[in-house]
């Protein structure tokens, strides 16, 4: 039975280790949130909630990557068919603010360049311990074109705000044609996948048969 979606859109999320990112993964997708999740080894992935936009259902795969050094190996591979990622930081931790030009920059390398990008600024929950200021975080996004909202994982604010931006975005873009463009793309209807592919014709051929 072919499934009853009309966009099905890939987003990853990227960032530091303990930045929050399981725990906005799961509130989005279950509407949960554990003190004591642990580190994530190498990759979670779930289809989340269906959406409705402008008459058309739009199904997220999420997919959350370890932010651990030794698993970004592991990582770069997932990047292959995103056309969204929220880029997540801790405003109670500045380094993991001061490390986002770096994930920006790998996450650039290994995507299409008309991939929609929110910076996270999660934790907002903590701003008795805020290190990295809302004004600074907007003047990176500004930089760098992306989105941004500051989330709260703990109490859900602004976590489905921030999906809903993202896909949003990827809908306004990938309805659009595009005419002379070089990236293959899967036409949509009967929940087809909707990945940018800059791989030749044989790999991209290859890498619609499934989940990247």
């Amino acid at each position: 039975m072919a499934d009853a979606y009309d966009y099905i859109f890939k987003i990853v999320l990227i960032g530091e280790s303990a930045v929050g990112k399981t725990n906005i993964f799961s509130r989005f997708t279950q509407n949960d949130f554990n003190l004591e999740s642990k580190t994530t080894i190498g990759i979670e992935f779930s289809t989340a909630k269906t959406m409705t936009i402008e008459d058309k259902s739009v199904n997220a795969q999420i997919w959350d990557t370890a932010g651990q050094e030794r698993f970004r190996a592991i990582s770069v591979a997932y990047y292959r068919g995103a056309v969204g990622a929220l880029l997540v930081y801790d405003i109670a931790k500045l380094e993991t603010f001061q490390n986002l030009e770096r994930w920006l920059r790998e996450l650039r390398e290994h995507t299409s360049p008309s991939i929609v990008i929110m910076l996270v600024g999660n934790k907002s929950d903590l701003k008795h311990l805020r290190a990295v200021s809302t004004e600074d975080a907007k003047a990176f996004a500004e930089k760098n074109n992306l989105l941004f909202l500051e989330t709260s994982a703990l109490d859900g604010t602004n976590v489905e705000a921030a999906f809903t931006q993202v896909l949003t975005e990827i809908y306004k873009v990938e309805s659009q044609p595009t005419p002379g463009k070089d990236t293959k793309r899967v036409k949509p209807g009967n929940g087809k996948r909707i990945f940018h592919m800059i791989e030749s014709s044989s790999s991209s051929k290859k890498a619609r048969r499934g989940c990247c």
